[in-house]
Formats: structure tokens, C-alpha cells, sequence
């Protein structure tokens, strides 16, 4: 089955606007890893997914209570939101809570880096308006190469950790792809309401998963691991999906599946501007790889040329 954008057959570059909002969410993105590595300390895998889904769901409820759209435009959709739920929360924030159990948050971040890759080929088989082309396969390879070489030593030192736990940050890539196929699929729905509805799902879903788990001490954590999650649902999650969502509809699932090679500089940066951490010459040199990707898969500069 081919899905269709409901636009132009084939997407242009995308617009200031689209940049700014990539930009954006990257930086929201860079300190989740940073959240998830402090909750997953006191905090079960499983119960930090529900809990980060039903925070951020209860936000954006009363979020479209107050301010709107209705939340009834979701109904039609019940089925697809939880389809999207499934893809684009349960599974593979349960597969990185794991996963970042065992491995390091450099590591997680160059693994979770080649969401691009998985995204373009599913766009390039599923959609008609979002095909392979040489920039993009180039930018989206000197992107993960960048990630890589901005890890840098913290990437060699964390290779040493389980197999399980990478195919578990590879299955979390390859399952946000298949979610922002299924995303496509919500034409004309506002993005809150997207984001709403599928974080509601997921809760729905996570509930009795984490009672039959039955993790014992569910809210028995400190009050820093609290603020943590506090972090993740609120910003990473609730307003960073807002984002998100838009950016699907606008420039497309390729395009905002490019989030994932900004949130590795986010975090280096977001370190180095408010922690007092040095910036090593090794990563602003991925820094570098990773814009001239960016600038390839724009290709507008190309084009000049």
C-alpha cells in the first residue's frame, strides 16, 4: 500500500520555519536522554514509560480543555492512535529505558541517530512524495558519522556493552520509523490533538502492562528522579510532541525524522553551555559532519552550485 501526503507529488527543501522548529526540537530532545539516565536509576524501565506518557497525556488534556481544539476530532482515529501509540512511545521507549540500562547515553544517542536511515527507506517503498535520492542518503550517512565521531572516546569506551541492548536501540529506531508512516496519516488533524491522542493511547496501553509487570515501589523515588520525570513528560514529551507532529505534517517523515541527528549536538552543547563541560576538538569536528549532512539533504546550496 502506498500512503499519500494528500500535497505535491514530490517535497521541496524545507522552509526557514521548518529548520527553526527541527533546531528546536533537537534541543528539547538533547536533555532527554540526560532525564531518562537519572530516572532509570530508582525508576523500573516499564513504570517510567507510564508514567512519562500519562503526565505528559494529563498536560496536554487539560491543555486542549482550556485552549483547544476539542479532543473529538480524535475520535475518528481511535484505532490509528493507538497504532501510532504502539510505534511511536510503548515500544521504543521501553526498548531505550532498557537499553540505557546497559549502555551509555553516547552510545544510545548514535544508535537512535539512525532513525533518518530507517525512515528514508520505508518513505522511499510506502509514500510517493518522499523518495530516495543521493542527498539525502549522503547527508543522512555523514549525519550518523558525525554522531559518531562526536561521541567520540565516550562511543569506544560504551562498545563493550550487551548485544541485546543495541539491537534494542536499532528495534527503537526502526519502530519510530514505522511511526512516522503511520503519523502521515492523520491529514487536516491539528498537532495537539495528535500528540494528545497518542500519549492518551499509550497510557491506556502501558497501564495494565506495568500491573501485570508489577515492578514493586512505584513511587518511591527521590525527589531529583522525580524532577527528572517531571522533565521528560512535561517538555521532552507533551510540548516536544506538539512540535513534532507539525513538523511531520509540514516538511514531511523524512525531514522530521532529522531530529535525531541534531539531539546528540543538543546535548554536547546544552552541557557545555550550562554545566561547565569542556567542548572537545573531536566534537566539534562531528559538529561539523553533522551540518555539512544537514546542509546535503537540504540540497538547496547544491543546487546553486
Amino acid at each position: 500500500m502506498t500512503i499519500t501526503a494528500g500535497a505535491a507529488a514530490t517535497r521541496g527543501p524545507m522552509t526557514l520555519k521548518g529548520w527553526a522548529q527541527l533546531l528546536l526540537l533537537g534541543a528539547i530532545w538533547g536533555g532527554s536522554f540526560f532525564f531518562a539516565r537519572i530516572a532509570v536509576s530508582e525508576i523500573h524501565p516499564l513504570a517510567l514509560v507510564l508514567f512519562r506518557v500519562a503526565i505528559a497525556a494529563a498536560a496536554l488534556q487539560l491543555y486542549l480543555a482550556i485552549r483547544g481544539p476539542s479532543f473529538r476530532l480524535a475520535f475518528p482515529y481511535a484505532g490509528l492512535f493507538f497504532l501510532l501509540a504502539l510505534t511511536n512511545n510503548v515500544v521504543p521507549f521501553s526498548l531505550i529505558f532498557a537499553g540505557q540500562t546497559e549502555l551509555g547515553a553516547g552510545v544510545a544517542s548514535v544508535l537512535n541517530a539512525t532513525t533518518p536511515f530507517w525512515t528514508l527507506i520505508l518513505a522511499n517503498a510506502l509514500t510517493t512524495d518522499e523518495k530516495l535520492s543521493w542527498n539525502k542518503l549522503a547527508g543522512i550517512a555523514l549525519g550518523v558519522a558525525g554522531t559518531a565521531v562526536m561521541i567520540g572516546p565516550g562511543l569506544a569506551a560504551g562498545l563493550g556493552g550487551p548485544v541485546w541492548a543495541k539491537f534494542a536501540l536499532i528495534g527503537a529506531s526502526l519502530s519510530y520509523a514505522v511511526a512516522l508512516m503511520v503519523a502521515r496519516r492523520f491529514n487536516g488533524v491539528p498537532s495537539p490533538v495528535i500528540a494528545t491522542g497518542q500519549l492518551t493511547a499509550s497510557t491506556v496501553i502501558m497501564i495494565p502492562v506495568v500491573l501485570a509487570h508489577g515492578p514493586a515501589g512505584l513511587f518511591s523515588a527521590s525527589p531529583p528522579v522525580w524532577a527528572a520525570v517531571l522533565g521528560l513528560a512535561l517538555l521532552s514529551t507533551a510540548f516536544a510532541y506538539i512540535l513534532y507532529f507539525n513538523l511531520v505534517a509540514s516538511a514531511g517523515a523524512t525531514n522530521a525524522s532529522l531530529v535525531t541527528l541534531i539531539v546528540p549536538v543538543s546535548a554536547v552543547l546544552l552541557g557545555f553551555l550550562f554545566l561547565g563541560e569542556r567542548l572537545q576538538l573531536f566534537e566539534m569536528g562531528g559538529m561539523v559532519l553533522i551540518g555539512l549532512g544537514l546542509i546535503t539533504i537540504d540540497g538547496r546550496l547544491f543546487g546553486r552550485w
